[in-house]
């Protein structure tokens, strides 16, 4: 078995694809900016983030016509740098709701939303100490 994606449902999908692409610098699988579906994926490893239309998947599933409440999903980004990285995307448009800061010894993070109130955590492993 292997994860192919996370697949966030939205209602605002020029917003979420601009905020995945333009924001957090995710990789754009075809461009397709006004969706119903996009890819994005970071500049290493497999995994990727994709965005779809919210009323395509209900018209498979009538229970997600309804609009989402609560968290329902954390999106985790694994960078080298976070304090860069959180610069970065702040001046690219992005609101950091809370960090850059210890959450374990070994794990540094930050967190912020996505236009659909999704929560998005951005982690920075630390070395072992000692």
């Amino acid at each position: 078995m292997e994860l192919a994606q996370v697949r966030l449902l939205v209602t605002d999908f020029a917003a979420c694809y601009h905020f995945y692409g333009e924001v957090l610098g995710l990789k754009p699988q075809s461009g397709a900016t006004d969706g119903p579906y996009e890819k994005f994926s970071p500049a290493v490893g497999s995994a990727g983030i994709a965005l779809q239309d919210r009323s395509v998947m209900a018209e498979v599933l009538d229970e997600l016509g309804d609009t989402a409440n609560g968290h329902r999903s954390v999106v985790v980004l694994r960078v080298d740098a976070l304090d860069a990285y959180c610069e970065e995307i702040t001046m690219r448009g992005a609101t950091i709701l809370h960090g850059p800061g210890l959450l374990t010894d070994r794990l540094r993070v930050a967190h912020l939303k996505d236009p659909e109130g999704n929560l998005v955590e951005l982690q920075e492993w630390l070395l072992l100490r000692g």
